[in-house]
């Protein structure tokens, strides 16, 4: 009852003022827009929504603004009206300017001669405003006709392309955004095969429409349509004649690295791509800050080309920081900070050096676990051992060495890593990142065992075999795509992710030649080599809402699983999965849920709780405040479990089954605090548990007096969004 009560209080408070309080006499607030086709359903509304002149200004989940409500609360200028959405006055001409916006982009989709009209509906001081729309005639083409200069190569050249490519055809419907897209396509590709001179305003069509159909006629000339016949000039191909690079003075760069990468040779016959391919291949380098590609004619077959480069910052420092804490007093922070150099040889290679670590820690105790790692990495701007010219695409593959140590100190072991990478790393014509390493090799070594955690492996051989020294060696790829390059993505974006890593099958052909230890495991060096498969897949995407981007709305669902075999019984516990921290299930700390149903384990002092498998969904709804400040509301739903386990109760919490998944499912809820400068964002969360499934059955549900209770809630603090 008191529950209902906070509730129905809650609600009170939120709408007990109107969203018109603050209107003028006469004034309606503009509560939404509607499109109707009245003759096609398969017509997107969308096509013509965006052109609107006045929206609603809602833009907030469902369409629902809280925020309106918040301004309302104060007839006059202060807190409240900085921290809340004023209501959208609505204004009749801009329904004008709609009606006039719709109808010319239905003409320039094909649409001739629509009717477009709009219908008002009252209700108080809110106002809907409904855009009733009737498609006009779309006109099939019957014929085209070209007439392009006769002189040759040009009319071989081009009438080859439309015999194949065009984009016009026959039966395909009129439309100025057909035609423009046609000459946008062309003009590129007969600039590929030499024509420089050429652009899409030496394109012109007319087009006649009587009998309910067009007949085209598809001009090139040899001037643009602003320009008068006397302008003319033939359309020759061009060949490249001189090329320059310069330089900023100061600046040690090897020449043979540029000349490398340089696709615009000379005698070479010009092209638009080629030269679009030097300047992707220099940018890509980061070492320039510009680079600017000049063509110049040099005569009436001849360009020559001049790239001027500026020099960029060289080195530079990056620091990230994480924190979490919860009532238990638990605290963890996790800072990384890496210095990197992007010409350490004068030749684009890329040096990165970096610290990151782990500490955990309570005030009134004497509990710690710490954990910090050095790392080197060397990039160089080539595939080593093959030459620049066998790559024709705009990204060639870099060449990396890794060098990693890692040190954890855990009240019940200490365990050192070392980690060796061979790979390559670059972009595919779809804007794809890439990371392939051919050879991954980590050298893991425990020692400094607790007594009772030594007695707790020898009676779970699961455990046991993922605290054990190992030696992991295989291979690794990553796959990566983000529709948004900014460090602080400020518009729509959307991101996947895809990772692989297999391991010990290259080995296991030597099995014959390995002694086996004491469980039967081969090994090398005196420790078993790991042999499992793991994958990783995540996607998320944001969608910004309202006038101005006031709201976004963002989603991720992640999922990963990895098994072990062969030489193996249990994943490595560096590749198993963890929820929880700043950046996953908010209501818990980092490790320190699952897997499944399973309490935390009493054999770690600091929570460890990792499985083979892990799903995660996260949704958060986020709105700007004043200033620099953002809030956000999220919730997280996922969790880990184990594919292998031993046939114990305990193993048996942990275990993944299919019938009882959704009941083994943990979520949480929160409320988070932004302070976005644009080059860089501060991020506070605050989570509590809502489903927590090591609690028994039918006591798995918090309710609000237990969320600030024990170590039901968790504090984070991050830089960067969650995803």
């Amino acid at each position: 009852m008191k529950r209902l009560f906070l509730s129905a209080a809650l609600c009170l408070l939120l709408f007990s003022c109107s969203t018109t309080r603050v209107l003028q006499e006469g004034q309606y607030r503009l509560e939404g827009n509607t499109v109707t086709i009245t003759d096609d359903p398969e017509f997107s509304t969308g096509e013509v929504s965006n052109y609107i002149r006045q929206n609603d200004g809602s833009g907030g989940l469902l369409g629902f603004n809280p925020f309106i409500y918040v301004y309302n609360w104060s007839k006059k200028d202060g807190l409240w009206h900085k921290l809340g959405t004023p209501p959208v006055v609505y204004d009749e001409a801009s329904v004008g300017t709609s009606l006039t916006n719709i109808s010319n982009r239905l003409r320039y989709l094909g649409y001739y001669d629509s009717k477009v009209d709009s219908t008002t509906t009252k209700r108080g001081k809110k106002i809907k405003v409904n855009y009733i729309v009737t498609l006009g005639e779309r006109l099939p083409i019957e014929k085209i006709e070209f007439e392009v200069p006769d002189y040759l190569p040009f009319a071989q050249d081009f009438l080859a392309d439309t015999a194949t490519v065009t984009g016009l055809l026959k039966g395909n419907y009129l439309s100025e955004k057909l035609l423009e897209e046609e000459t946008v396509r062309s003009s590129s590709r007969m600039r590929n095969l030499g024509y420089y001179s050429l652009s899409k305003d030496n394109y012109s069509f007319e087009a006649d429409t009587l009998g309910g159909h067009a007949l085209l006629k598809y001009r090139v000339r040899e001037y643009e349509r602003s320009q008068s016949p006397s302008a003319a000039r033939p359309l020759n191909k061009y060949t490249v004649g001189k090329v320059t690079i310069t330089l900023p003075k100061d600046l040690k760069f090897r020449e043979s690295v540029l000349t490398g990468l340089n696709t615009v040779k000379p005698g070479q016959t010009y092209s638009e791509s080629t030269v679009s391919t030097t300047y992707q291949r220099l940018s890509a380098l980061k070492v320039f800050s510009g680079v600017t590609i000049e063509m110049t004619q040099a005569d009436s077959s001849v360009v020559d080309c001049s790239i001027n480069l500026t020099r960029s910052p060289m080195q530079g420092f990056k620091v990230n920081l994480e924190g979490s804490s919860n009532s238990s007093g638990l605290i963890g922070i996790s800072p990384q900070i890496s210095y990197f150099h992007k010409n350490i040889f004068h030749g684009g290679e890329w040096l990165n050096l970096g610290f990151n670590g782990n500490f955990q820690f309570m005030f009134d105790d004497d509990t710690r676990a710490t954990e910090y790692g050095f790392s080197s990495g060397i990039s160089f701007p080539r595939f080593l051992g093959l030459p620049y010219r066998l790559f024709r695409r705009s990204s060639i593959p870099r060449t990396e060495f890794n060098l990693a140590f890692n040190h954890q100190n855990r009240p019940e072991y200490t365990r050192n890593i070392i980690s060796l990478n061979y790979g390559y790393s670059g972009t595919t014509r779809h804007n794809i990142s890439y990371q392939l390493y051919p050879l991954s090799i980590n050298f893991v070594k425990l020692f400094n065992l607790d007594g009772a955690f030594s007695q707790k492996l020898s009676n779970n051989p699961y455990m046991r075999y993922s605290y054990q020294d190992h030696l992991d060696a295989g291979v690794g790829l990553m796959l990566y795509f983000n529709s948004s390059t900014e460090i602080v993505p400020k518009g729509d974006y959307h991101f996947r992710r895809l990772s692989v890593d297999v391991s010990g099958n290259a080995l296991s052909l030597f099995n014959k030649f390995m002694t086996k230890n004491q469980d039967g495991f081969y090994c090398l060096g005196g420790s078993p080599y790991a042999q499992y498969v793991r994958g990783e897949y995540s996607f998320g995407r944001t969608w910004r809402k309202g006038p101005n981007d006031e709201y976004a709305i963002s989603t991720r669902f992640l999922i990963g699983a990895g098994y072990a075999y062969g030489n193996s019984s249990a994943l490595p516990f560096e590749k198993q999965f963890y929820a929880g921290g700043a950046s996953s299930m908010r209501g818990w700390q980092a490790r320190a849920l699952g897997p499944g149903y399973s309490p935390e384990d009493d054999a770690f002092i600091i929570p460890s709780q990792t499985g083979d498998m892990k799903l995660e969904m996260n949704a958060e709804y986020r709105f700007k405040l004043f200033w620099k400040l953002e809030g956000a509301v999220f919730t997280d739903i996922g969790n880990v479990w184990n594919l292998q386990y031993d046939d114990t109760p305990a193993g048996r919490l942990g275990a993944f089954r299919i019938d009882d998944f959704v009941n083994s499912l943990a979520a949480d809820w929160g409320v988070g605090m932004r302070v976005n400068l644009d080059f860089i964002l501060l991020r506070v969360d605050f989570g509590m548990k809502a489903l927590d499934p090591s609690r028994p059955r039918g006591a798995h549900v918090l309710g609000v007096r237990e969320w600030m209770k024990g170590a039901n809630n968790a504090f984070h603090f991050g830089i960067g969004y969650p995803f």
